[in-house]
């Protein structure tokens, strides 16, 4: 048996000047809610979280997780082509939030496949949900067309029945299943960020949490790396560097190589993880409830100001999908997307200056 596998359900919070505190007592159901989110890291959180009494949106845990990040790093290949990232590192969203709220987690990493499922099903067994890295190219649920070579994507299995497992995919609209060899195959993925088998659990969650002092800890871990760190390819400066680089691919590669690494800028945005713009609309939403919980409601005119940066960010991935597929207008050449990533850049910087200084206030 699983220790502490008996964490609580929420069953009431108590506000407290600034403070919300989360009081956890009674006996998780054994009923595993499956809820569907935008980002699969953030939405596995939650519903972990969740599932053992600590009820949490997914915005909630993306902005304790500090999920929102951008960097530019033309020295690191992806397919050959350089890696724009629009998220923390896989993992640390998970780690972040438990950590920041005293949560305690049991880890495991495998060499073997038949300890790693056999391991699986010791916890399933005990009724205990369990978190996976997995690489998207082996789970044949997913539909043809989205299966690539991506091995940190994250889920949920919560069951088993015969040699087929029960998952909670938060991409998905509905609970999945996948038989055993998939599954196997997609814990023992090869190449970057290859799983190796990792498989993750709450064990333990305190009596009382406390947000607030979580919350201004992330916000200002988010706000140091956009604005504050003095590197030329993090943060926002990392979105000036990158437009700068769209201006001179069509004359330093020719037009369809600038075109080949315009659509890879486009789907590491919109097509893995969610993205620029998708990342800033859930971050605008953990905002709105981070005012909730401070009871200060300056936080939510900058949320505001966040959903606008991210149609603006929208607004970079249509643009320049018109030119990849060769419907590009008279205002989408190479120069005018350079003039709309500066434009998030130059409104990121003050916006996140700005909520920097007021987790100071």
């Amino acid at each position: 048996m699983i220790r502490d596998r008996q964490c609580s359900r929420q069953s009431s919070a108590e506000e407290c000047g600034s403070k919300i505190l989360i009081d956890v007592r009674t006996t998780v159901t054994s009923t595993f809610n499956h809820r569907q989110s935008a980002h699969c890291e953030s939405g596995v959180t939650a519903n972990l979280l969740s599932h053992h009494g600590l009820a949490m949106s997914e915005a909630m845990a993306f902005g304790l997780g500090a999920g929102l990040l951008f960097g530019y790093f033309p020295f690191i290949r992806i397919n050959k082509l350089p890696l724009a990232t629009f998220r923390t590192a896989p993992g640390n969203i998970f780690k972040k939030v438990t950590g920041r709220l005293g949560i305690k987690v049991t880890r495991h990493a495998f060499k073997d496949r038949d300890l790693a499922m056999a391991e699986l099903d010791r916890y399933l067994a005990a009724g205990v949900p369990v978190g996976l890295q997995t690489g998207v190219y082996w789970l044949p649920y997913f539909p043809p067309a989205l299966r690539f070579h991506f091995n940190a994507h994250n889920l949920v299995v919560y069951g088993k029945e015969g040699n087929s497992y029960q998952i909670s995919d938060p991409v998905f609209g509905d609970t999945v299943t996948c038989e055993a060899d998939d599954l196997s195959r997609a814990r023992f993925a090869q190449g970057a960020l290859a799983p190796k088998g990792k498989m993750y659990c709450i064990s333990h969650i305190p009596a009382t949490i406390d947000l607030a002092p979580a919350i201004i800890k992330s916000i200002r871990e988010v706000c140091r790396v956009m604005v504050k760190v003095p590197f030329p390819l993090l943060g926002t400066r990392g979105i000036r560097y990158l437009a700068g680089q769209v201006e001179k691919w069509p004359a330093r590669f020719g037009e369809r190589m600038a075109i080949l690494y315009l659509g890879h800028i486009i789907r590491m945005q919109e097509e893995i993880g969610t993205g620029g713009g998708g990342f800033r609309f859930i971050y605008a939403a953990f905002l709105q409830e981070a005012a909730e919980v401070l009871g200060d409601r300056r936080y939510l005119d900058i949320s505001a100001r966040m959903t606008l940066i991210g149609d603006r960010w929208r607004d970079f991935a249509v643009a320049g999908a018109r030119h990849c597929k060769g419907r590009a207008g008279e205002n989408d050449s190479f120069a005018d997307l350079s003039r709309i990533l500066r434009d998030c850049a130059d409104k990121e910087t003050a916006l996140f200056n700005e909520l920097y200084d007021l987790t100071k206030s």
